[in-house]
């Protein structure tokens, strides 16, 4: 399946609408509308159509149960088309002419940064449910997605043991992948190790051909990927075209969050390692009924749920969660209530929002790439996103509105 393939196939069907929304004055009394800011189109959409299949579900389910505080819910869904100016003009649409109760949306890290400041203005609660580098910490942001602390500690370490001590790093050429790769670096090293080079590419790169060259000379036990997006699912074909799939072994931060395992062949991926908090064939009731009910909705051939339509999915329902524990729409109480210390049994397990750094705490799992399934090898209970909580306490510091870069 190629990625056009695949993108149809994932049968995304939204509540709501794309493009100029009714203004609040033309709804219904007793709606309440839930913001979603996911890319729909451009390069990064392979992430975000199962992310927004996910909003969808969760808001068709909350509805089943009788909406929230006595209203329905309505989705109002915004494609930024990987697109940061119109990401900014779509939050500051959904805060302040559409006044939606919470908006989930971002994928990279230079989307949240764009969507948070304007959210932070209108006062309007933000959801950012993506694995990403760590550091936000912010009041009215809420990131439940995994860290490094939580997934790249257990990775690389894993890898190593499994295939040697040096290292090289491709990523992504922006916060996400320049952050992380120092983390693989620490860890690296940290597990006694060392990094042949780190090598950044912007999100628009599709030749790798130089790169894989300077790889195969540098002779590394292995590689590890942060690369992100449509265009960098190239790095794997033209890996495996030079031969080198069976030569040196990969594991990745970001590879299968996009289903490029999917779109990809079992000769260009297999034995790639993955970590991630949710992988589709977790063996737990919740799953399997979670499970069921995705596929009645979108169909039995959707290609794969992925971590960070997952991430959607849970990140909405902690967010419920605190709308019935406060009672009330009210940011403050509700900002209080998600504080409480509220937690979900969701699909991947138990999942809690620490108060502190209003990350998750939450099960991750490293899996290994097999004939386009991802098989589960090792999983870690409920892992603590202590990288931001070295820097973050809203606790104590309520008014700290920044990311941090987590000095290693």
């Amino acid at each position: 399946m190629d990625r056009r393939s695949f993108i149809k196939a994932s049968g995304l069907t939204l509540a709501g609408t794309t493009g100029p929304l009714l203004p609040l004055a033309a709804l219904a009394a007793d709606e309440m509308l839930i913001g979603s800011i996911h890319d729909l189109s451009g390069g990064l959409d392979i992430y975000g159509k199962p992310m927004a299949d996910c909003l969808t579900l969760a808001v068709e389910e909350q509805n089943a149960a009788g909406g929230l505080l006595g209203k329905k819910l309505k989705l109002m869904s915004y494609d930024p088309q990987s697109n940061m100016q119109m990401y900014a003009q779509f939050a500051q649409q959904a805060a302040l002419k559409d006044k939606v109760a919470v908006l989930h949306g971002g994928i990279t890290s230079a989307s949240r940064e764009v969507i948070r400041p304007v959210l932070d203005r209108y006062r309007t609660v933000y959801f950012y449910n993506t694995q990403y580098e760590g550091g936000v910490c912010d009041r009215n942001t809420f990131c439940t997605g995994v860290t490094p602390a939580q997934t790249v500690a257990k990775l690389v370490p894993y890898a190593m043991s499994k295939w040697g001590k040096k290292v090289y790093v491709v990523a992504a050429d922006y916060n996400y992948g320049q952050i992380t790769s120092q983390w693989v670096k620490k860890f690296v090293q940290d597990n006694g190790g060392s990094v042949a080079s780190i090598d950044f590419f912007p999100l628009d790169v599709t030749n790798f051909g130089p790169t894989i060259s300077k790889i195969e000379a540098a002779r590394p036990d292995m590689v590890v990927s942060a690369l992100v997006g449509g265009a960098h699912i190239s790095f794997y074909r033209q890996w495996a075209a030079a031969g080198l799939q069976k030569k040196i072994p990969l594991a990745s931060t970001t590879f299968a969050g996009g289903n490029e395992h999917i779109v990809l062949s079992p000769a260009e991926t297999d034995g790639f390692l993955v970590s991630y908090n949710y992988f589709q064939n977790l063996d737990s009731p919740d799953n399997k009924a979670f499970k069921e009910r995705f596929y009645k909705r979108f169909g039995k051939d959707y290609p794969n749920i992925t971590e960070l339509a997952m991430g959607t999915y849970q990140g909405f329902k902690l967010w419920a969660e605190g709308v019935r524990k406060a009672g009330t729409l009210d940011r403050n109480k509700l900002l209080d209530a998600l504080e409480s210390g509220i937690s979900i049994q969701g699909p991947s397990g138990k999942v809690s929002l620490d108060p502190a750094t209003h990350h998750c705490v939450l099960n991750v799992s490293i899996a290994e790439v097999k004939n386009k399934q991802l098989e589960i090898v090792k999983t870690f209970e409920q892992q603590q996103p202590s990288d931001t909580s070295a820097v973050c306490n809203l606790v104590k510091n309520p008014k700290d509105n920044q990311q941090y870069v987590i000095k290693l």
